[in-house]
């Protein structure tokens, strides 16, 4: 599971650069709404730490728009360091501290954090409390939690399937989406799909009044904001109909946000000039001391550099599994080393940060070596482009040492991801052949798919 986010954040953070950037623009402005809005309830906000700040963009509007400091922590310190590129685009100069680490095992000491946000990420976890137990201990006494658009279950749907987003849907879904139908056919969120083909799975089970109990449990003052989706004439019938936003929110779902107050007060804690003083060992829990070579260290052994602006405050063990280095077992095409594993078949690499990629024409090899004793299992993940479709469906057929372990029907445009149990072996051949081909005007290409990333697990996990 935490290797799926640590990927998918690889791969979402700026994998498309342009219009990401521009969605998290979009969310910049809707959170930092919410913060104007609610200064008085908030207070002082350093330091601050949010969690599961993916690239970091909302760390970064805390630290420029707000001047406050603070950390910005994620499973994935590649993420993190893709987020320098928006202090380039935005021209910012104020940065948080980057750091790569668990929200279950929070690297700060009890009571060293004013303001703690968490955006879009709750729902990753089946055992939300777990979470909140932690951004507890950390917040100082009157400090504030603010979580941000998590889900709300949907109580009137048949939970029929997975719808994609939007750019991914068929035109029957698209017309249903414009009507305000879709919602009463799926399954949890719209796009909750493209995490799930990652491995992430999603806890979408939280009624309003769930919510309020787990905030009730933990806080001492708490103030919600809800968004009830109204997309089309039917959802907008049921919206009139329930008469108040709670209600709505209970038939048709939505977001929430929440503004949770710890119990106590105390004094506004300082800055950050010895920003370590705040940070324990995610390992043995001790004090954590910074040499003059901008390592983080413990009495304990546990060492954590400076790689790349990220410190790595995960537990040692955790971050072996996590962040292996280059391994035989994986070929991530964001890595230069993945060249090594890659046969015939392949175009030139394409793409950006953690989203880097090869076209491929009807047939591309590549060789993996399983790390681990135990059986494996295959996963592949790619993207068919429109054109694609133009010529049939499109069909992609995964041999593994000339044993065919997979022929995968593609029903969708954009990202795919397919897996198949391998037989036993040390080394595995994979031969990817994919149809029908499709050319572009002025290139003397034949394409297929393009291929980001082939990889073994172990088929337990």
């Amino acid at each position: 599971m935490k290797r799926s986010q640590v990927e998918f954040h690889n791969f979402a953070s700026l994998g498309d650069t342009d219009r990401v950037i521009a969605h998290y623009l979009n969310e910049n402005v809707r959170r930092a709404a919410i913060l104007q809005a609610h200064r008085e309830f908030i207070g002082p906000m350093t330091p601050f730490l949010e969690i599961g700040a993916n690239a970091g963009h909302t760390s970064y509007m805390l630290a420029n728009q707000f001047a406050c400091d603070g950390f910005a922590l994620d499973l994935s310190a590649d993420a993190l360091r893709h987020g320098v590129a928006l202090m380039d685009r935005w021209q910012l100069s104020r940065a948080p501290i980057r750091v790569a680490g668990d929200a279950v095992n929070l690297p700060f000491r009890d009571g060293s954090i004013q303001f703690v946000m968490a955006c879009q990420m709750l729902s990753q976890f089946m055992n939300i409390e777990s979470v909140f137990l932690e951004v507890k201990r950390v917040l100082a006494p009157g400090g504030v939690f603010l979580f941000t658009e998590e889900p709300l279950r949907r109580l009137l749907t048949l939970r029929l399937y997975r719808a994609p987003y939007q750019d991914r849907m068929k035109p029957w879904e698209r017309k249903l989406f414009a009507w305000g139908l879709l919602g009463f056919l799926a399954r949890d969120v719209i796009g909750a799909e493209q995490e799930e083909s990652f491995g992430i799975r999603q806890n979408h089970k939280m009624y309003f009044s769930d919510w309020h109990r787990l905030i009730a449990r933990h806080f001492a003052e708490h103030r919600y904001l809800t968004s009830v989706p109204e997309r089309g004439w039917g959802e907008r019938v049921v919206k009139r109909a329930a008469r108040n936003e709670r209600r709505a929110a209970l038939l048709l779902g939505g977001s929430l946000t929440a503004l949770c107050r710890k119990a106590g007060a105390a004094p506004p804690l300082g800055g950050l000039s010895r920003f370590e003083t705040l940070l324990r060992c995610p390992d043995c829990h001790g004090d954590l001391g910074r040499d003059a070579a901008d390592t983080l260290f413990c009495a304990c052994g546990y060492r954590a550099p400076n790689e790349g602006g990220v410190y790595s405050l995960l537990p040692a063990a955790l971050r072996a599994e996590l962040y292996p280095g280059d391994r035989a077992d994986v070929i991530d095409f964001s890595l230069p080393s993945h060249t090594a594993r890659l046969g015939d078949g392949w175009y030139e690499l394409e793409g950006d940060y953690g989203n880097k990629f090869r076209w491929m024409g009807p047939r591309a090899t590549a060789v993996l070596h399983r790390a681990h004793a135990v059986p494996q299992r295959l996963r592949i993940r790619g993207f068919a482009h429109q054109a694609h479709f133009t010529k049939g469906r499109p069909m992609v057929e995964i041999r593994a040492n000339g044993v065919r372990v997979a022929q995968h029907a593609l029903e969708r445009v954009g990202l795919f991801i397919i897996e198949a149990d391998l037989p036993e072996a040390e080394t595995y051949n994979i031969e990817i052949a994919a149809a029908p081909e499709w050319t572009v005007p002025d290139d003397d290409r034949t394409f297929t798919v393009n291929i980001s990333m082939i990889r073994l697990v172990d088929a337990k996990s």
